[in-house]
């Protein structure tokens, strides 16, 4: 049994350390949490920089949460689509999707939402936290055929282990996880919402850069 926790340990390590050179802080108003951007996803974590020093995530709002799913941020699908409706000449801007095998959606994962558009490519201006929940190897293999993706072993005990999304896996760009804090990201995920999944009182956030490459 000690010897198993051991792996699992190290499986999670590896997971969690591949990237180190950048880390933001979310400052909310449920308390803070510290995000790891990854370096192997370089390009979505330039962005998401430039973003904040753009002032986009300044007093924004988690504006569609779902328990055990996501805690959305940012502006809302809507919004983006009517803007870009009214203003075809404006084009639909996307970001470039980014792939790599260790990041997925794991419990505490930063992802970059988007629309259904075919490239997969992101918007730049609307993040998720993934919250998800513990799998079974049932439920992994209900997503392995619900997909037809495979799941490889060491994700699949990640999921086991602490949760997450696998079914969104391949389909939206992950670009950082919670290094600290996880507990309010458990908070925020829990909040009281209406039906449409808005925050009754609104979650209200900042993110400030802590470290930097």
């Amino acid at each position: 049994m000690k010897q198993f926790i051991l792996s699992i340990s190290f499986l999670l390590a590896c997971y969690a350390g591949f990237s180190q050179s950048v880390q933001v802080q979310f400052i909310t108003s449920k308390g803070n949490f510290t995000v790891m951007l990854y370096d192997q996803i370089p390009k979505h974590r330039d962005m998401f920089l430039e973003q904040v020093k753009k002032g986009t995530y300044n007093d924004a709002l988690f504006n569609r949460v779902i328990k055990d799913f996501v805690s959305q941020a940012g502006e809302l699908d809507d919004s983006i689509l009517n803007r870009e409706k009214r203003h075809p000449e404006l084009g639909a801007k996307r970001f470039p999707a980014e792939f790599a095998p260790n990041a997925f959606h794991k419990k505490g994962a930063l992802g970059a939402g988007r629309d259904d558009n075919p490239e997969k490519a992101s918007y730049f201006n609307q993040i998720y936290l993934v919250a998800g929940k513990k799998h079974t190897d049932a439920s992994l293999d209900a997503a392995e055929k619900r997909t037809g993706k495979t799941i490889p072993p060491a994700r699949r005990i990640v999921y086991k282990t602490i949760g997450g999304t696998p079914h969104l896996d391949g389909d939206y760009t992950i670009f950082g996880e919670i290094v600290q804090g996880m507990d309010v990201a458990d908070a925020i995920n829990t909040v009281p919402t209406d039906k449409n999944d808005v925050p009754v009182t609104p979650v209200v956030f900042s993110v400030k850069v802590i470290t930097r490459p």
